[in-house]
């Protein structure tokens, strides 16, 4: 039987929803003075990504040389060749910038960055304790309120349903996330596909507010103290379920069609098919209003890859990829760089679905950022000295990079930029005037090197 009890210990609000109350409190507020949002879309992917496979393949001898050498220059996008994997984007160089340069060693690396990545501390090994602050998908979410405030997607490890997620809304509390399409899409849309279950939830969290519900949720000590601050949202999720029911309506026109194959998890799926699946329920969510940032981890080390072209047959692991382990007779770097092209046809999805909506004098990519990224660094064992970026910007975007290729000065240098200088550049130029998000990187510390503020460069 499915008690309240369990509810509590299984639901989403087991795995830490009751903390999103900062996002939730300001539900429905108002956006920018026109009426008109911002939104951000972080894609991390695993197992690095190595600067060189990142850079266009016809630089100028002097620029050729100041890259591989690390040095700071600028080019045009327009004039340049991009690698194999990115020619999927070749339509939008002028919304593309490829940024190249930052660090990330206050980050966690090596395999895995958990949570770090997205909140620039150490991680330790996914630790709870080790979640140093709210992470900037959060602080950003903050800044443009929506019903669901954040949404994490994720098919990490080959899991299903809703699962703790690596984005956190608050210090020592990690999110939940849905980690298949089927699950996403009934979720986000159940004020539309089943409106009597949103009722059920609202019963459930009356029973939870009370002194009853924290009696059989079985939870003692320490830890109740917790669960008081977490119940203290339940008002607000409740206000939530409500006013979703009430725009029901108006929500149906975007609900994503899925193929029959994602029923129950997408088991029978192939990699390719959930991840066009995922995306498109993506895309229905920022159109629908349901959220304007989400965080998906598009893989990790554990993902089971399936249905790759030249690898069709396979059951592809990311990890042995990564020490040049072929699958099917592929040799590793090509199935790796088959991943990355997996990864941008759903970019492109993206980019070209969202201008073709139109939104204020232009559409709604115009108001969209999209950031691409590995989650440890530059290699399958980063170590954090370099976090490539692919953004992808939209005309209104408050940042003066678009069409650029960026290289910044290495680490350890004189105008070198860390993780936590682009994350503070992203909260600046969008209503955050806090000095520095995230740790200092203790070698810059060292050597009495500038390392915190915004990219003003960047700043429009």
């Amino acid at each position: 039987m499915f008690s309240r009890r369990n509810f509590l210990k299984s639901s989403v609000f087991g795995a830490g929803a009751m903390a999103l109350a900062p996002s939730f409190h300001q539900l429905f507020a108002a956006q920018n003075i026109n009426g008109i949002p911002k939104r951000f879309i972080f894609i991390r992917k695993s197992s690095g990504l190595n600067p060189l496979e990142t850079a266009p393949l016809n630089f100028s001898a002097k620029d050729k040389a100041l890259d591989e050498s690390k040095q700071a220059f600028e080019a045009d996008l327009d004039k340049l060749e991009l690698p194999k994997w990115l020619r999927g984007l070749d339509a939008h160089k002028e919304h593309m910038t490829i940024l190249q340069g930052l660090s990330a060693k206050m980050s966690e690396n090596v395999h895995y960055s958990f949570s770090s990545v997205m909140g620039c501390f150490k991680s330790n090994r996914n630790t709870l304790s080790a979640i140093k602050r709210t992470t900037i998908d959060f602080e950003l979410a903050k800044l443009f309120p929506s019903p669901f405030g954040h949404v994490e997607l994720s098919f990490a490890d080959g899991r299903t349903g809703i699962v703790a997620g690596y984005s956190a809304p608050a210090p020592q509390t990690r999110n939940y996330c849905y980690a298949d399409p089927d699950t996403a899409r009934s979720e986000l849309f159940k004020s539309v596909l089943n409106p009597e279950a949103v009722n059920s939830d609202n019963d459930m969290l009356s029973f939870l507010q009370g002194k009853e519900g924290m009696k059989a949720s079985g939870i003692k000590g320490h830890e109740v103290k917790r669960q008081e601050q977490q119940i203290e949202s339940i008002d607000a999720i409740r206000e939530r379920n409500t006013k979703l029911i009430t725009i029901s309506g108006s929500l149906a026109k975007f609900l994503p069609e899925l193929d029959p194959v994602h029923a129950n998890g997408g088991v029978d799926a192939s990699t390719p098919e959930k991840q066009a699946a995922m995306t498109d329920v993506l895309i229905a969510a920022l159109k629908a209003g349901l959220t304007n940032v989400v965080t998906y981890t598009i893989d990790d080390l554990g993902t089971p890859i399936t249905g790759l072209p030249g690898n069709e047959t396979d059951r592809v692991g990311i990890h042995p990829l990564g020490h040049d382990e072929a699958f099917g007779g592929v040799p590793a770097w090509m199935t790796r760089e088959q991943i990355r092209i997996s990864h941008m046809k759903q970019v492109n999805t993206i980019v070209e679905k969202l201008k073709a909506v139109p939104e204020g004098n232009g559409t709604m990519f115009d108001n969209t950022m999209i950031m691409y990224f590995p989650e440890n660094g530059e290699t399958h064992h980063g170590i954090g000295t370099e976090s490539p970026f692919v953004i992808l910007a939209g005309n209104n975007c408050n940042l003066n990079i678009a069409g650029r290729y960026i290289r910044l000065p290495f680490l350890g240098n004189e105008g070198h930029k860390t993780l936590g200088n682009w994350y503070t550049t992203l909260l600046n130029a969008h209503g955050n005037p806090i000095e520095h998000y995230g740790d200092l990187d203790l070698e810059m510390a060292r050597k009495k090197l500038p390392q915190t503020g915004a990219i003003k460069q960047f700043m429009a």
